[in-house]
């Protein structure tokens, strides 16, 4: 930190250098103005809060309805290595920045009397401004719009980018960098004219220019930014070297982690790939635990974009395809730290871009083959509270399932992506009706049987029996027992099948295709099923309660499928329900 910290001093030295025509405030005056209010009452109450931390706070109004506060005066140099130490201590807020006071006012506080490093003012009648502080005389500008027009001719095209930058590194600008001043440099040059208390001209004087500059510096000091080019991975991209470090290669990923208790991960992607490997690339983001559910996402034929969002963790991500290979970033970092990541997020993104032909080897480095599968590479997957199975009963998407895997869920999905809602449940039969947020294209739609099928009969369960250990359902068979539970119950029927825990929900097939039944949960916590014997609730039930809630469905299929087309048709119908807290 004092290392860094002495090059941000360093550099207010040689600011007439390092920004050619924009010269070191001509008055050697600086302050640092760190918050700005519209309410008297508020203003003075935090300038009376940074007393008990610092001996020279000082308010001024600025005649247009704002309250300043500020630390100082000071020379520059002292300004930018006390502005760098300040937001590195967290004493003072990030959009914190060094100003020359030409935009103070009058004096609202310290009340009664200045701190001692500032020249004792004339004496005014009352101690405290009153609250009609707006018709207060400001301080007179350095230059007049003429002046200020004649000394932005003399600029040359790196100063006029380095202006476009350092706007749209404070958010104001997002255009182009490219040193022309049309009626977006101008708005945004307003724009920043009146968030920090000066006529919004659109055209900045030489002082402003300065401060203006002189604070993205600051900043660019505060975070080390610095152009990282990646040759294994072909990506060149600027990182906050302050905050993070290189830690280690996992293909497809280039890992930077944390640097000082930052809470910061920024992760390179490079791998060979075409638009197929971006979509897998992009559904399997979404399976981690830094990747929340909330959040916008975006994916085209040629790149996506997530930006994930929770209480805790937030997350961006973003990938392209581009001859044969898939590169792109994702930073993590804490909620808390949004604002700092305000900062940090533009610079990522207007600097990543694939340098060279090469992508990331995925032997570049020995892994297993756990950290191999998904290509997850070492990051924590989200798991969901529990996965059964359901099926589609009509051309939009509507899923059937067992009503015990959903009735706590916080959020529900359906073939991991597609978020899901309980639309109406029946507790007789013990079966939910799920509706997709947005309507799907099922490869086969249940049909159900007219009538139970005679006892002894073949039947088949299609389901994710291993939850989501597998990417498709299987098929399991078994034989119809009878068309009554154990107590004579006339919705459920009684089958024998070696099911498990995630066909639960699942359609129970007849030889022709048709759903005879939805599995059940097995048991009823009391009591423990003989091994193979398993419950399901009849159709004739299911597709009573279907009908109540307006779904149609086809009529019952006759004949009996081969066995290829029964697989087709039962594991087209079938899909994966999930519970997430």
């Amino acid at each position: 930190m004092k290392k860094l910290a002495g090059s941000v001093r360093m550099f207010w030295l040689g600011l007439s250098l390092l920004i050619g025509a924009f010269p070191v405030f001509a008055q050697d005056q600086a302050w640092l103005q760190i918050e700005a209010h519209p309410e008297l009452a508020v203003a003075q109450d935090r300038a009376r809060a940074y007393e008990t931390l610092f001996s020279d706070v000082t308010g001024f109004a600025t005649g247009r309805g704002w309250y300043l506060i500020a630390l100082g005066p000071q020379s520059p140099e002292a300004a930018a290595g006390r502005l760098f130490d300040l937001k590195q201590q967290g004493q003072i807020p990030p959009d914190a920045f060094i100003s020359d006071g030409s935009n103070h006012g009058k004096r609202f506080w310290p009340q009664g009397g200045l701190p001692a490093v500032v020249p004792a003012p004339a004496p005014v009648d009352e101690p405290v401004i009153a609250p009609a502080i707006d018709a207060a005389p400001t301080a007179e500008p350095e230059e007049t719009l003429r002046e200020a027009r004649a000394s932005e001719d003399a600029l040359g095209r790196d100063d006029r980018r380095a202006l476009q930058a350092a706007l749209q590194w404070f958010g104001f600008y997002t255009a182009a960098i490219d040193g022309a001043f049309g009626p977006g440099t101008r708005n945004s040059m307003a724009d920043w004219q009146n968030a920090n208390g000066f006529e919004p001209t659109g055209v900045l004087t030489t002082r402003q220019r300065a401060a203006l500059v002189a604070n993205y510096e600051a900043d660019q000091a505060e975070f080390g930014f610095a152009v990282v080019n990646e040759p294994e991975a072909g990506i060149e991209i600027t990182l906050p070297l302050s905050l993070v470090q290189f830690d280690h290669y996992e293909p497809p990923f280039v890992h930077f982690n944390q640097k000082d208790a930052s809470d910061l991960r920024i992760i390179l992607i490079s791998q060979p790939g075409d638009q197929a490997s971006l979509s897998g690339l992009y559904g399997i983001l979404q399976t981690l635990e830094v990747v929340p559910a909330e959040g916008a996402r975006k994916l085209d034929e040629r790149s996506f974009t997530i930006n994930a969002t929770s209480a805790t963790v937030q997350s961006f991500a973003y990938a392209e395809t581009s001859k044969g290979q898939v590169k792109g970033y994702m930073a993590v970092w804490q909620s808390k730290d949004a604002a700092r990541m305000q900062r940090i997020l533009p610079m990522l993104q207007a600097s990543f871009r694939s340098s060279g032909d090469k992508s990331l080897d995925p032997g570049l480095v020995p892994i297993t083959d756990e950290a191999r599968r998904g290509l997850l590479s070492g990051l924590e997957v989200r798991r969901p509270l529990s996965s059964q199975s359901g099926f589609f009963v009509d051309a939009t998407g509507s899923v059937l399932t067992a009503l015990a895997g959903t009735d706590r869920c916080g959020r529900i999905t359906l073939d991991r992506d597609t978020d899901a809602t309980v639309r109406l449940i029946d507790a007789t039969t013990g079966a939910a009706l799920l509706t997709p947020t947005m309507p799907l294209s099922p490869m086969a739609v249940a049909r159900f049987a007219a009538k139970p099928p005679r006892i002894g009969s073949d039947i088949a369960i299609a389901g994710y029996s291993y939850g989501d250990a597998l990417s498709a359902p299987v098929l399991t068979f078994g034989a119809f027992e009878d068309v009554t539970g154990l107590n004579g119950e006339s919705e459920l029927r009684r089958i024998t099948a070696p099911v498990l825990p995630g066909d639960t929900g699942g359609p129970v097939l007849d030889p022709a295709g048709n759903v005879v039944g939805l599995l059940l949960p097995g048991g009823d916590g009391a009591r423990k099923l003989p091994e193979g014997v398993a419950f399901a609730a009849g159709a004739e039930p299911l597709q009573a309660f279907l009908t109540g809630a307006g779904v149609a469905t086809p009529g019952a299929a006759t004949g009996t499928l081969t066995p290829d087309a029964l697989s087709k048709q039962a594991l087209g119908m079938t899909v994966l329900v999930s519970c997430w807290d």
